[in-house]
């Protein structure tokens, strides 16, 4: 049976440039691989059929001499370039290195690598640390400098992080010269797998150091000052670079993430930049007016004059008396919210002025009037 155009066979048009010819391999690998191509029982013999093509279309000269003389280039007399005695090798290609070298194209970058090259290795980056600290709101509102206890990982006294007795250097692992990992060939495809020999760390000690046994760090608890801005919120995140977990033989450390909580308080509420205090204020004072003091999160005290008539829930405003915005961005205000207060344990002198006060005032309450004016339009419809 005659061989089918290399170009047909990998769907591209003659002359196409070398990342179509990969472009149009890689595209047909997946599609004819045996292993998703069961039920299919000439799926293998396309699969050869397109991996002898590309092994033959990648290669500058083995495509020259395709382009020129076709399949016989490769039957016997034609050789390198075309010319007679040279000799390409026999048609069925190399299956193995045709699909590694897409498998490199895909997956090499994920893995840390790219084809069989070698190279040293980073020491291991250290962990990122996270620490949850509670404020009061007055210390959220001031700022503050805070000792805090971190146990963490720190760079081993004894062989000054390199994880070698004595502070010896590492050696580059002889496994996987440096790269930490190792590949092995398995039918078609190239298997990338952790240096065992290493565990990935792509350099080997002869004689680990034995206070941190070849780690390079130790457990220990830091103690570190933390400056804490004025008006911090809960969820506030503070980033203290390299005073995370220390990396493994002398690799970089990690960044420690304070994490902030505001704790609730007693007499005010936050919303952002702004408190909100509710105040009781008794009848006689809501009804007749007065001035009354409040308490500021500064520790200070504010007057608020109280006008006659006001009914709970209303609103007054300091301005200023708020939470500092974080980083200097302004201050917020205070917001005064009135509970007028019902008196309660009433003696019988106090009961019998409230009789009397009652009778005379059965017109000075606008809300009452108003809500029992619509009461009664609401009866007479309901008997209509």
């Amino acid at each position: 049976m005659a061989k089918r155009d290399y170009y047909e066979v990998l769907g591209v048009a003659k002359g196409a440039s070398a990342d179509e010819i990969k472009k149009g391999y890689r595209t047909k690998a997946k599609e004819l691989h045996p292993d998703r191509n069961a039920d299919k029982p000439d799926a293998e013999a396309q699969f050869k059929e397109a991996n002898e093509a590309y092994e033959v279309l990648k290669d500058a000269d083995k495509k020259a001499a395709y382009d020129r003389y076709g399949h016989a280039a490769f039957e016997g007399g034609m050789g390198g370039g075309g010319r007679p005695g040279g000799g390409f090798g026999g048609g069925q290609g190399d299956f193995s290195s045709a699909f590694s070298d897409v498998f490199d194209d895909l997956f090499g970058d994920f893995m840390g690598q790219r084809g069989g090259g070698g190279g040293g290795r980073r020491a291991a980056r250290g962990s990122d640390l996270r620490y949850n600290l509670r404020i009061s709101l007055e210390e959220a509102y001031s700022g503050l400098q805070k000792s805090i206890n971190v146990p963490t990982s720190v760079p081993c006294d004894g062989c000054e992080g390199s994880g070698a007795e004595g502070g010896a250097e590492p050696t580059t692992c002889p496994t996987c010269s440096g790269m930490g990992k190792v590949r092995a060939q398995q039918g078609f495809f190239t298997v990338e797998r952790t240096c065992p020999t290493c565990s990935g760390m792509g350099q080997t000690i002869k004689n680990p150091c034995k206070t941190c046994r070849g780690a390079g760090r130790v457990e220990k608890e830091r103690s570190l000052s933390v400056n804490i801005p004025a008006g911090v919120e809960t969820g506030t995140r503070i980033r203290l670079a390299g005073e995370g977990e220390a990396g493994m033989r002398g690799g970089p450390s990690g960044d420690l993430y304070i994490f902030i909580e505001v704790q609730e308080h007693e007499l005010f509420d936050r919303d952002g930049p702004n408190l909100f205090c509710r105040v009781p204020v008794s009848m006689s004072t809501a009804a007749l007016s007065g001035t009354i003091e409040v308490p500021t999160i500064d520790g200070g005290r504010g007057r608020v004059s109280i006008p006659s008539g006001s009914q709970s829930g209303r609103q007054m405003r300091l301005r200023g008396k708020g939470m500092p915005a974080l980083r200097g961005k302004g201050v917020g205000d205070m917001i005064i919210e009135l509970a007028v207060e019902t008196p309660v344990n009433l003696t019988s002198k106090q009961k019998e002025l409230l009789r009397e006060f009652e009778e005379l005032s059965s017109e000075n309450n606008p809300e009452s009037s108003s809500f029992f004016s619509s009461v009664k339009s609401f009866w007479d419809s309901m008997k209509g």
